[in-house]
């Protein structure tokens, strides 16, 4: 895995950063902010929730603020995100929660996290893995299909790659496996048509489920 990740670590540099690790560069990068933009980039593109996130996080980057926010003043920020009415009632509902249970300072707890509506393992694990440096591997749709075809882990569902992922991949891989195969799956390793032909890591892949490429 080690060669694998070396590789794609240099196919992906002139990649735009997945957005969450874009956010946090960007000075968003407390637990609470990486939780709210995670739910917000649910089923919607990096270049679409990831304005979307910058807008509500810089007009209200604190649970207090976003508290004081109506769900209302929340969707008018998000809009263009999937399901942007439902994720606004969700956020707000988080901030809240927070303010009000947690005095402002969100737990570093998955199943805390998790106990919030919307909120999965994936961006829980995703959430703590770049806020507060937590070794948890977060699996989208990009690490289930990438390293499921590579025949790395056999899996029917993300939950399923997650468990798998954590008994075989070497843990100093955990967090930067999905900075690396959200790029590395969106430019290269696609899900219809991947690009194996120029593939940098095809001497490694066992092309699982490919029936087309180019």
């Amino acid at each position: 895995m080690e060669e694998v990740l070396r590789r794609i670590r240099h196919e992906v540099r002139s990649f735009a950063d997945a957005a969450m690790f874009e956010l946090a560069a960007k000075g968003h990068g407390s637990l609470f902010e990486q939780l709210i933009a995670c739910i917000l980039s649910i089923r919607t593109l990096d270049e679409v929730s990831l304005p979307a996130s910058l807008r509500l996080l810089s007009r209200a980057p604190t649970p207090d603020a976003l508290a004081r926010l109506t769900p209302q003043d929340i969707d008018a920020l998000i809009q263009p995100v999937t399901f942007h009415e439902a994720k606004a009632y969700q956020v707000h509902a988080i901030a809240v929660r927070t303010r009000d249970e947690f005095h402002g300072q969100l737990p570093a707890d998955a199943a805390i996290l998790q106990s919030f509506k919307g909120v999965g393992p994936k961006c829980a694990h995703l959430a703590l893995g770049i806020a507060c440096g937590h070794e948890v591997i977060s699996v989208d749709i990009h690490v289930h299909r990438i390293t499921n075809r590579w025949g790395y882990v056999k899996a029917s569902t993300p939950e399923r790659t997650l468990a798998a992922l954590e008994a075989v991949l070497p843990r100093p891989y955990w967090v930067e496996l999905n900075r690396l195969l959200v790029p590395f799956g969106k430019h290269v390793c696609t899900g219809s048509r991947p690009k194996c032909s120029t593939c940098p890591v095809l001497p490694y892949c066992r092309q699982e489920g490919v029936t087309s490429h180019r």
